[in-house]
């Protein structure tokens, strides 16, 4: 199996699935396209919260806002998968999420036929490659350099206190629900009560129907976190809150 995760929309992923085909029969599986353009961090979060899930596989990932430049391209290998992608960090948290330990190697790069598509012209034909010399082998072929200098997206920490934790939205999903990286462990034991957010009072429930309609919420999303909701609406509006913003939860 390859999976495919990039920012691109369409039509740019099938000609990196063409590539791919040209040498593999691997059963090749779509987890999003439709990322964040450029952002490096939020497609990083949501990779971390899906890609463990899979059985082994290749994992085929580019969001690369700095294509065409002298950054690396790498394979990092977690247990029994791969993770194909620029060195720009994108793909680390997952790894680590797999695997405790990671390897890192760096491609030798040919010179690509395009600046500006190296998911066609790098990624997709390396994805490709790994899969059918073997994650546990490709790396003794010609082509892959073991290195330690490698790029690795971190998420920030939370500063908490006696009676409030000061966190950051990291990501805003479709339903518009804002993940923070607030721990759900702090609403602990305060389901059906009161907190407040940025000073404003918002119910705490387990689940968005447990309070009515259009109605603003704090629950633990299936990732873990602390999200701002609203049961059939938009935290994010509601909460008037964006990506990278500061929000106060207090008790």
């Amino acid at each position: 199996m390859i999976t495919l995760s990039s920012d691109f929309g369409s039509p740019y992923p099938a000609a990196m699935k063409g590539v791919a085909l040209q040498s593999t029969d691997a059963r090749l599986v779509d987890v999003a396209h439709d990322f964040p353009r450029q952002d490096v961090r939020a497609a990083a979060f949501w990779l971390r919260e899906v890609l463990p899930y899979f059985p082994p596989a290749v994992h085929l990932v580019v969001v690369d806002p700095d294509v065409g430049t002298d950054r690396a391209a790498v394979v990092v290998r977690a247990g029994k998968h791969a993770f194909v992608a620029p060195d720009n960090g994108v793909a680390v948290p997952a790894a680590r999420r797999i695997a405790e330990d990671v390897e890192v190697f760096e491609l030798d790069v040919d010179d690509p036929a395009s600046s500006t598509f190296h998911g066609r012209d790098v990624f997709a034909p390396a994805a490709a490659d790994v899969h059918e010399r073997g994650v546990d082998t490709f790396h003794q072929y010609p082509g892959y350099e073991r290195t330690d200098d490698y790029e690795a997206v971190s998420f920030p920490e939370p500063e908490l206190a006696s009676d409030e934790i000061v966190g950051e939205v990291l990501v805003v999903d479709g339903f518009g629900n804002a993940v923070t990286n607030v721990p759900g462990r702090v609403l602990d034991g305060r389901f059906g009560d009161e907190v407040r957010v940025d000073g404003e009072p918002a119910p705490v429930a387990r689940s968005y129907a447990h309070v009515g309609a259009g109605q603003r919420l704090v629950t633990v999303g299936s990732h873990g976190n602390v999200e701002l909701a609203v049961n059939r609406g938009r935290g994010d509006d509601a909460f008037d809150v964006a990506v990278g913003d500061e929000v106060a939860v207090s008790w």
